[in-house]
């Protein structure tokens, strides 16, 4: 990306990979909320890109294209109506003490968008646990709707086309099922992320609902309208996934897919919070650099040489 004005940025092309795989998502959510959406982004970029610029200069280091993505997501984890000034602080505290305070880009131990997502949430819940729309061409005829979850708990049905296609009242970009699939096939071909996090993640959350469900467990929800609401399929592909906070080793990578999916699936049933994704990806965070350390994969053994072709190859270079 270079510099924008006064700022320089750092160039890194995995990071624009995920800016396309989200930016269709990004449309869809204009063309479902309106041009609010444009607004609230407007507000959460440049905060974000500030914030971090405020820290880099002193180590006279370039602004990281990974802030886009922080801002990016975010923003989609967001609901539609959330006032603008919730939206920064949200963001100023993610970049700031998600990031910038572990020294910066790929120190980090948490996932920055989340972190500012969960402070806002905690710090003003009721903007951020109401107000949801139900999607309209542009946002004009937006009016305030329960998500898919609220009514799944209420013990009515949803449709589950709609919840496919996307139109139904969530975060901004919770919502386009087929988009974040389409995503996430992206995001693997190009080897931007990994799929052993994404097929454990999602895996272990629908094996662990299911369960719930076929025993009937007080709380628990019908498995497939679970799977395709709330913020699950957004977390799984976008957050999951994160190369800096995930480990890096293949065993580590099941082990901690799978404490995502089962805590999330356990704070959203059991706990007073609609949702446990963000707080699941957390704890898979504290949990990713442990596992490094204490899981081993197994090394291919290279064969070892004979005597007589070492003796061989020594004739040939005399």
């Amino acid at each position: 990306m270079g510099s924008t004005g006064l700022i320089k940025f750092q160039k890194q092309p995995m990071m624009r990979k995920m800016l396309y795989a989200l930016t269709p998502i990004l449309l869809f959510s204009i063309f479902a909320y309106g041009l609010r959406v444009i607004l609230l982004g407007f507000w959460v970029f440049l905060t974000a890109i500030f914030v971090e610029y405020l820290f880099e200069r002193r180590k006279n280091k370039p602004v990281s294209e990974a802030v886009l993505v922080t801002a990016m997501l975010f923003l989609l984890s967001l609901p539609p109506s959330v006032p603008f000034w919730v939206a920064i602080i949200g963001i100023a505290f993610g970049v700031a003490f998600g990031k910038e305070v572990y020294g910066g880009f790929g120190r980090n131990v948490f996932n920055p968008a989340i972190v500012g997502r969960l402070f806002i949430y905690i710090t003003f819940p009721l903007y951020m646990t109401s107000g949801w729309l139900k999607p309209s061409l542009f946002g004009l005829d937006a009016t305030t709707s329960a998500t898919p979850l609220q009514i799944l708990r209420n013990g009515q049905n949803v449709d589950l086309f709609n919840l496919l296609l996307g139109w139904r009242a969530g975060a901004i970009g919770e919502a386009p099922v087929l988009l974040i699939l389409l995503a996430a096939i992206y995001l693997i071909w190009t080897k931007t992320a990994n799929w052993r996090l994404m097929v454990s993640t999602y895996g272990s959350a629908v094996l662990l609902t299911f369960l719930l469900d076929l025993f009937n467990v007080p709380k628990s929800l019908p498995t497939v309208p679970a799977m395709l609401s709330g913020s699950l399929l957004f977390i799984t592909v976008f957050m999951a996934t994160e190369p800096i906070t995930a480990p890096k080793k293949v065993k580590s990578m099941w082990i901690y897919g799978i404490i995502i999916g089962l805590s999330g699936v356990v704070i959203r049933t059991f706990s007073l919070f609609s949702e446990g994704w963000s707080f699941a990806i957390l704890i898979g965070n504290m949990f990713a650099p442990l596992l490094d350390e204490i899981v081993k994969d197994k090394k291919v053994k290279k064969p070892k040489k004979s005597i007589s072709n070492d003796a061989s190859e020594k004739k040939v270079e005399a």
